[in-house]
Formats: C-alpha cells, structure tokens, sequence
C-alpha cells in the first residue's frame, strides 16, 4: 500500500528531560522517526523541551520548537503550524499521555489534526489497566488478579481479594513512579497513598504478586493489513518484582522452550490485534510460573519504549524508523531492510549470537536511598554487550559499567567480611550489588540449587556464572606465563578481559595483552545482519569475539575512531552523546571515515547509520586498541578523538598516545596539566589570573595542613572524576577530617583536592573552540542562577547573562583566551568562574566537551561539537565563517530536572555533588518569560496567585526581604515560620504565621498536603531543623509545589510570575530564532 498523500505535516512529540525510567532511547527513537518521515517528503514539526538531544537540531525538523510538553504549549504550536498528523508513539510515556489530554480536550479535532501511530482507542485500552484487563480476557489470554482503587478505602478491599504480596502500580506514570510490592498492611496503606498522589488520574492497580515468575518481552509490529513480526525476544535474568529497567537483560530469551515461545508469540499476536494498534510497534511483557508453565501478560505499551532501543540495537532492526514509515500508510512488506537491503520488514530478524543489558546505578549519589530493586525503576542507564555466547556476552557487559575494581566480577573484597547468613539476606533480598554476592556465593562453594530457591534466578544462569566461577578459581595460584595458548583462548572466548586475567595471575595488564598478541590471539568482529547470516551484511556494525573468521573488512581510507560516552549516569549524560555524534557529523564533512566505539544502547551514536563504522564494545584500553589495530589492518592513518564522551575516554587519553595512537585536538598532556590540579594552579600564578586558593593531600593530616592554610570553609573532591562525584563543602576541621576518612579512598595517585570556597559568589560558565592557529569563538558565557555551592549541573543558567557587569564579562573573555592559548586548545574548552568582591577568579578549565554544549549549540544556531571537530581535523575557524564571539537572539535558560520521587527519604537540597539526570530549555524575548518555561518543562510550573511559604536561615533574612516585598506587590498571599514573619512584619511585609513540622498541627506539610500552598521559599536552616526542612521539601515534591532552595532562585521566580501573569502562552521555532542571530565582531 503506497504512503498516505493526505499527510504532508506531521508534529513529531519528543519526550522532554531525561529522567529515569525515560532516558535518550527516546531521543534515538525520535531522531529515526524525523529523519525517517523527512525522507518520505513529509514536513516535520518537532515539540521536545530537552536541549541536549539530536531530535532537538534544528536540522532534524522542518520546524523545532524547545517548548514545554504541556498541552497549552502544544496547542499553540498546532495553532501556528497546523500539521495534518501527530505521531505520539516515539516521546515515550510523555507523548502518549500529552496526545491523549489534547485528543480528550477537543484541541486535534479542533484543528483536524489526526492521531497516527497509535489511535486514541488503541491508548486507551492499552494504557487503562481495567479495559486491558477486560480486553485480554475477552481474546482468552490470562491476566494477573487485578482490580483499581481511586481511594485508600477501595484499596483495602480488593488487597483482601489479591492477597499479600501485593503489587500496587499507579496509572499513566513512567518507569513505575510510585509502584512498589507491599508485604503487610502498613506498607501497603503507605504505597497506596503515594501512588494515589503520583498518579496523574489518582487510580491504583491492586494485582496479584507474580514474585519469583519468569518476566520476558516481545518487541512486535503490525501494520494495516494485518501483518505481524516479532523483532525480538528478551528474557528478565532477574525474577519478577524487578523492574524490567533495573534486571539484567538477555536476548534472545535463552531458557524459553519452543512451545512456550510459540505460546508466547501467538498470544503477542492476538493481543496487538485486540488492542488495535495497526501502525506500529508495541512492547508486550509476560509472566510464566516456574513451577506449572501458567503464562500471563503483564502489560503492553503501545509505542517504541526503552526495550525498543535495545531490540533495534541487539537485531540491527530500526523499530521507531518501520514504526514512522507505518504510520505514513505503508505495509511491512514494502519497507525494504537498510542492512540487507534485500529483505523486507516483514522478514523478521534473527540472531545467532547473545545480547546482555545490565542496568547502571547511581546510589553512590544518593547515599540515604533504599537500595533495594522492587517494581518502582531506580537506575539512570545501562550498557550492552554483545558476544558469541552468553558468558562473552555477559563478561563484556560487566566491564562496560566503568565501576573501577567492582567491574572486576570476582574482585569482591568489600564482601569478603560477610558472614553466611548476611550473604543471604542480600542474595534474597534484590539490590544493585546482588550479582557480586551471587558470585562471592559461588566463591564459598554455595551451590546453584541454593542461589536459585534465593534469588529465584533460572537455574541455567546460576549454571553459566557458576562455569565462570570455575575458570576463575582454576587461575589461582598460576602466573602468567602458566597459561598456554589454548587456556588463554579459552578464557577470552568465556568473555574474561586483559584486566581479569591480569588480576587473576598478578600481571600487568599490558604484560596480558602482549601475552595474547605474542599467541597470535587477537579479536575478530563478527557483523549484525539480522539474519543469522542468511544474507550479507551490507552495513558495518561489528561486535568483538575471538573466533577464526572476521567480518570487518576494514577500508585503507583515512579515519578518525570516536570514543562515545559509555552508560549514562548522572553527571555524564546524553549531553556527552550528543557532542560525539556531532564529532560524526564534523569528520565526516573533513572528509574522514567514522568509526564509532561505544557500550550504550540507548543513544544515537550507537545508531547503525550514525557512523560509518559501528563497534559495539566496552570502552576500555583492551577493547579500545583492538579496534584500531583492527582498522590498521587495511592501511590508511587512524586517529582517535577522546575530548567529546566525558571522562571514560579522556582517561584513556594518555594511554592510547603512549601506545602510539594519534590523539586528535588538544594534546593528552594539556589536558593533563588542566586536570592536574598542582600544575593548573602553577599556569594561572605565570598567567596572573586569580584563582582560590588551593592544594592537594593524601592523607587526612596533608587536609588538614592544607585547608588551615587557604582557610575555611573549603571546597573538597577526588580528582579525575566528573559531576562533582564526592565533592563537598567543608566548614571545619572536624568535618574535614570526616570526609577524608569516609567519603573518599585517597593516595598520591588520586590526591583529594582542597580549594577555598568562595561564599555569596556569582558562578559563570563560558564554552569556547580553539583552532590551530591559536584562534578562539567564545560561544557563549552563561550565568548561573543559584549562587556559588551547587553543581553547575544542578543550577539553572540563562544566557546572555542579565547581572553581571560588562566588566567582569570582559575579564572573563580575556581570561578565557589566554588560558586556552596557553593549553593550545585545538576543539572545545569549558571553563568555569565565579566573582566575589568585583575579582574574577577562575575555578577550573576543561579542554573538552561540557554538559552545555549542546545548549549552547541550540540557544546560538552553531552546532559547536561539529565545528571543534573540523577544527580538530585542521580546519581554522576563519575558514568555517567564525570570526567573531557568538551572540544570542533572545534569552535561554536551562534548567535541571531531579530523580528525588524515586528515592524516598532522600533529601531534595542542591549542594556541590551533582544530582540532576536532565535538563529542559527555555527561549523566550525576556529572562522572566525563559525562566517560567524552564520551570514549567520540569514539572515547576510558577503560580500567579495563591499563598506562598517562606522560611529562611537567619543570614538569609535580609535578602529574602526583596523576595517577599515583590511577592505580595503581585498579590500573594504570605506565611511564613515564626521567625521570618516576625523578621518580615518587622519589616513591614505581612506574613501570617504557620507551625513547623515539630511544633504542632496544622502544620506547613499539612498545608501542602491540602493544596493551601502555591510556593515555598526554603533555604537550609541548620542542623536543628534539618528534618522538619527535609519533610516540608518532601511534602512539596511529591505534591507538585514549586521548592525554591535559594534566593538567587527565589528572585528568578518572582521575574518569571511577573513575566507570565495575565499573558497567553508563545512559542517560537528555533530556526526563527537563529535567522537573526549574529556573531559579535572580532575582539
């Protein structure tokens, strides 16, 4: 069936912020199905308020708006550029869920915009638990115990039908926000009520307990006439009560027999068929008992979700391309396969080697979380791994977490004190660190049999890590030079790297490797063709193995390996991704060929068609070297690039250079020195740039000294690490002494740094790019909104700065060019400042890509990591037309978004230790109008009315004065504790009064509660307040309040109320905004 002709426009929802539960697949997904439609000749109109995607390039769409993804906003972009069509199914739970409140409020009837993809009926039975319910026993196929709760009350009584355990899942959150397993009555009312506040619709799901089931998935499609593919099979390692987010993953399913499989895939069938939808692909979850084969369907999501990302990239199958092609009208089999290029989509794919996802954690942020894996998902990435067997596959992906010494699975000291019976708590009770206690289990002699009837893990996994155990242990007491070719292949083969082997036999990894090679064992790459081989691969995406045969066949050409960024994690996000395909994009146009290196499978980079040449391997030295002697093989120069993936390649920076590998851009050893605290702090005395005072120390003592030499209080961190990993704030010896006693493993290798903190002070960031001749664009200087501190990550920013002082802006500029002349930057720098006392002082330098480059990128109309990358190639920055600073049309501002509803009991308070997982974009003509679009794209959005709370620490008191002064000059209504309304009616601001927490009822977390508060004001009061702050942060979180921490960001609010009161909502395309940007001249 030809394309549709009636649809020439199409918006395109994306879907926001990167949270858990909703990471970069969807900017993956989103970026096919743009490009996908544009090739079809389809305009496209793109809504997404994240920066830092490709989607979110101006050259994706026709037309992007960075807006909030809130029905107003939407609506008005309809209302601006009337698109025949919307495509709701690649924006994840977001799109859906904004698709279905337009569709309900009349807005696409109302404009004759239609719903394709996904209908509205074919939403509403798949996302409505009932009527899913109802629609699957009506086909014949079996469904948990269920029933819906709107009340407490309700609950209660239909947990005395499903039982205990009992599962409580709210309607229409992502990623399980708000889900847990309840094993009493008290833990049930508590997940209940908060549920019943998540839920957007305020609906539980009362279910039955499936705990200790067999959870798989099916990655389907089905077009218009009824034809229907399985693209991929996955299997849960872990049991159900696992969030499939937080299991290890296994494609394809490897415990499922032919029958069940066959069950499995008919039932898939008769369930996308009932539910209706006929234009593209769903993701279907399964439940089997163990014990009697009895299968259930858990849910179906209608739409590309996060197990779409990893089905495309374990089968070489673009789902959200065949997915956008589908909804334009076309049938299955007329969608020819790009790797192929011979076989249709209705040919469904298959594989003849093993897929392992595991999830990667960030606990170590967030130290007072449970750590416990229930129905609710709590990791912020994951990684791939692709091998011959599930052990090479399995091995791979364990190294590809980038965990220092724990990626070493039998290196388990830290459980090694663990007496049996605390081994078994945490083999029976599901945590990030389980898969170390399996094997430190194995490791005691524990057999499979035990280890399954604990952890509920399917004997044949238990079976091949106790295979892997064996190898292992067998290596004890063995050198080196013990093992013989056929021993070494063995292990290679079993997935064990250069560093376990070194491990294992006290070697140096180096010694290892020139072991194998001295062996002639060296890698080979086998091709992912969808096809088990049946037909040829014609697209070069490879994954490592040691077998006899090699598929690569590299090409002579000239070439540039790019280093991606590894797993997400907070602090090094899809920002970093973004840059490295930006790198593609820069050396491809200088005429190289692209190799990309990279373990994530949810980004873009990762992409078949992204690169030229794809790699899907851990990003270490091992694998990295691999690579390129495999691209040598064929002749042509191979150069590698390690400044845009964040700190996992810059790591190995120094390493590939000394193994002879051409670092392209700045040097290793400038990005050394600005790393190396010692001899950064030595550049700045001969350049006479202020800085705070700093030093080092590796040991508790050398703090000391330090810190009583620069003074209190005191800025602290490990070296070599990125967001702010560790960092804190330190106001007196005793703490000091406290942090370097149990926040951080020092040693003259890895020295803490200690550097003065500069209180009250105005924190700037500026990105620049360098080119050889020793030319520099600064691309922009952005202010921070919250005051020195917090994380850069962590604080909004807007740019062009609004409060400082041109002055200071010129220092900073000049400041800038004479470092990066000094370090020869050649490609991207950041560098970050802070003014106190009208001196400038500069708090670091990074000769590398930053977080905020590509919101920068978006705010100037310049894609800065494609220009750094030309310029890294050899280009000047005169020939690619940039002669002068970038200059922006308008005011952005961007803002982080926080995982803080995952993790209860954890504290929403902003310090130096970076803790946001995303960030959204505000654009608008002023920086109260950007401000409150920033607010509102996270979920904050600014009341123009109503009550507002305020509670200050005593030095803040003066200065909240303005705050408050302007909050009820615009109406509002003041409470405030005892304290500050006696301040404030001092003063001459009335404040009525409210109790603390701990002082009576009915207090502000009441207020809350009932809805009586619009917005809180709330910055630390100390340790004696801590809970009662702690509790009302967590009241207002959870309710939807907007909590203002600061009062830099309390007077930023105020400029966004006044901004938006009594206004109608705007929008406005980016490429409106860049046809009149500029560049400011030459300096």
């Amino acid at each position: 069936m030809p394309r549709r002709p009636d649809v020439k426009r199409v918006l395109v929802l994306g879907a926001g912020p990167i949270v858990i539960g909703q990471a970069c697949e969807f900017d993956y997904s989103g970026s096919q199905a743009c490009k996908a439609l544009r090739a079809e000749g389809v305009e496209v109109v793109l809504v997404n308020s994240n920066p830092a995607t490709i989607m979110t390039d101006p050259e994706l769409a026709d037309r992007t708006y960075v807006e909030p993804l809130t029905p107003a906003f939407v609506e008005a972009v309809i209302a601006r550029e009337r698109p025949d069509a919307l495509l709701p199914t690649v924006g994840g739970q977001t799109a859906l869920n904004l698709a279905m409140a337009l569709a309900k409020s009349g807005s696409l009837a109302r404009y004759g915009v239609e719903l394709v993809g996904a209908s509205v009926a074919a939403i509403d039975v798949a996302e409505d638990r009932l009527k899913f319910r109802d629609a699957m026993r009506e086909i014949g196929v079996s469904v948990p115990e269920s029933g819906y709760a709107r009340s407490l009350d309700e609950a209660l009584s239909l947990v005395r039908t499903t039982g205990f355990p009992s599962i409580i899942r709210p309607s229409f959150t992502l990623g399980g926000v708000g889900s847990g397993i309840a094993y009493n009555i008290e833990e049930f009312t508590e997940i209940v009520r908060r549920g019943l506040a998540m839920s957007p619709v305020h609906e539980v799901l009362i279910e039955e307990s499936l705990i200790g089931w067999k959870e798989f998935e099916l990655e389907v499609m089905r077009d218009a006439g009824d034809n229907f593919v399985v693209i991929c099979s996955i299997e849960n390692l872990d049991p159900m009560g696992v969030h499939t987010g937080d299991s290890v993953t296994v494609a394809p399913a490897l415990t499922l027999s032919d029958k069940e499989y066959q069950a499995m895939r008919d039932a898939a069938r008769r369930i996308i068929r009932r539910v209706g939808v006929e234009t593209g692909g769903s993701n279907i979850q399964f439940a089997i008992d163990p014990r009697d084969g009895r299968m259930v369907v858990i849910e179906m999501n209608p739409r590309v979700s996060r197990s779409s990302a990893l089905a495309s990239k374990a089968t070489g199958f673009p789902i959200a391309k065949i997915a956008a092609k589908l909804a334009l009208g076309y049938h299955l089999d007329e969608i020819p396969n790009d790797i192929t290029r011979l076989t249709p989509a209705s040919f469904e794919p298959t594989i003849d080697y093993v897929v392992v996802k595991i999830p990667r954690w960030n606990f170590e942020k967030f130290p007072e979380a449970e750590r416990t894996l229930t129905t609710q998902m709590k990791s912020v990435g994951e990684v791939m791994a692709i091998g011959r067997t599930f052990q090479d596959a399995f091995m791979k992906g364990v190294r590809s977490l980038e965990m220092g010494r724990e990626s070493l699975l039998f290196e388990h000291e830290w459980l090694r004190g663990e007496d049996d019976d605390g081994l078994r708590q945490r083999l029976a009770t599901p945590t990030d660190g389980r898969l170390w206690a399996v094997f430190e289990a194995l490791d005691r002699g524990w057999s499979a049999t035990v280890l399954h009837e604990l952890t509920r893990i399917d004997p044949w996994f238990l079976a091949q890590f106790a295979d892997l155990a064996a190898r292992r242990r067998a290596l004890r007491g063995k050198t080196l030079q013990d093992l013989g070719c056929a021993d070494l292949r063995a292990l290679k083969r079993a997935g064990f790297g250069d560093a376990t082997i070194a491990a294992a036999t006290g070697a140096s990894e180096r010694a290892v490797r020139e072991r194998r090679a001295a062996a002639g064992l060296r890698a080979s790459y086998k091709r992912i063709d969808t096809c088990a081989a049946e037909f040829e691969s014609l697209t070069p995406y490879l994954y490592g193995s040691y077998e006899q045969e090699c598929e690569a066949d590299p090409t002579p050409h000239r070439k540039a390996v790019i280093l991606g960024s590894g797993p997400n994690r907070i602090g090094q996000g899809i920002e970093f991704d973004y840059c490295c395909c930006h790198a593609v994009f820069g050396l491809r146009d200088e005429g190289f060929e692209t190799v990309m290196v990279n373990c994530n499978p949810e980004t873009v980079s990762t992409d078949y068609d992204t690169a030229d040449r794809l790699y899907f391997e851990p990003l270490t030295l091992e694998d990295v070297l691999a690579v390129i002697d495999k691209e040598r093989e064929a002749g042509g120069s191979v150069a590698c690039l390690v400044q845009f993936g964040g700190q996992t390649p810059l790591k190995l920076s120094t390493a590939l250079h000394r193994a002879g590998v051409p670092v392209l851009g700045t040097s290793p050893d400038s990005i050394d020195l600005a790393e190396d605290r010692k001899r950064f702090a030595a550049l700045l005395r001969d350049l006479d740039i202020p800085q705070p005072p700093s030093g080092t120390a590796s040991s508790r003592a050398e703090a000391r000294d330090v810190a009583v030499g620069i003074g209190f209080p005191v800025v602290v961190r490990p070296s070599y690490v990125l967001g702010g990993r560790a960092m804190a704030i330190v106001y007196d010896p005793g703490a000091l002494d406290h942090y370097m006693t149990t926040a951080v493993d020092a040693s003259p290798e890895h020295p803490v740094l200690i550097d003065r903190f500069l209180e009250d002070a105005f924190e700037l960031d500026v990105d620049a790019v360098g080119d050889s001749t020793g030319a520099l664009v600064i691309a922009g200087i952005m202010e921070h909104i919250e005051e020195a501190g917090i994380h850069s990550g962590d604080s909004s920013c807007v740019v062009p700065p609004f409060m400082v002082a041109e002055r200071h802006l010129e220092t900073i500029r000049k400041h800038t060019r004479r470092i990066a002349q000094a370090l020869g930057v050649v490609g991207l720098m950041n560098a970050q400042f802070a003014i106190k006392d009208g001196v400038v002082y500069v708090l670091e330098v990074n000769p590398r890509a930053s977080r905020t480059v590509p919101y920068l990128s978006k705010a100037t109309g310049v894609p800065l990591a494609r220009v750094a990358a030309r310029a890294m190639a050899g280009r000047t920055l005169a020939e690619l037309g940039l002669t002068g600073d970038l200059a922006v049309n308008g005011v952005f501002v961007k803002s982080p978004v926080f995982p803080f509803v995952r993790f209860p009991g954890v504290d929403t308070i902003l310090g130096p230790e970076m803790k946001s997982t995303g960030e959204v974009m505000g654009a608008a003509a002023s920086f109260g109008e950007a401000f409150a679009k920033a607010q509102t794209a996270v979920g904050q959005e600014l009341p123009t009315a109503g009550t507002v709370f305020i509670s200050v620490n005593n030095s803040d008191k003066p200065n909240v004065l303005a705050v408050a002064r302007d909050l009820a000059a615009l109406g509002f209504t003041l409470v405030a504790t005892r304290g500050t309304a006696a301040y404030l009616r001092s003063h001459g601001v009335e404040a009525g009064t409210v109790f603390k927490v701990n002082e009576g009822r009915p207090n502000v977390a009441d207020l809350v509660v009932n809805g009586s508060i619009q917005l809180i004001v709330n910055t630390p009061l100390g340790r004696a307040s801590f809970f009662d702050d702690r509790s009302v942060r967590r009241r207002a979180m959870l309710h939807g309040v907007p909590c203002i921490t600061t009062l830099t960001g309390a007077a930023a609010a105020v400029s966004g109320i006044r901004a938006i009161r009594g206004r109608e909502v705007t929008v406005r395309a980016l490429q409106d905004y860049h046809a009149e940007s500029a560049t400011l001249p030459p300096p």
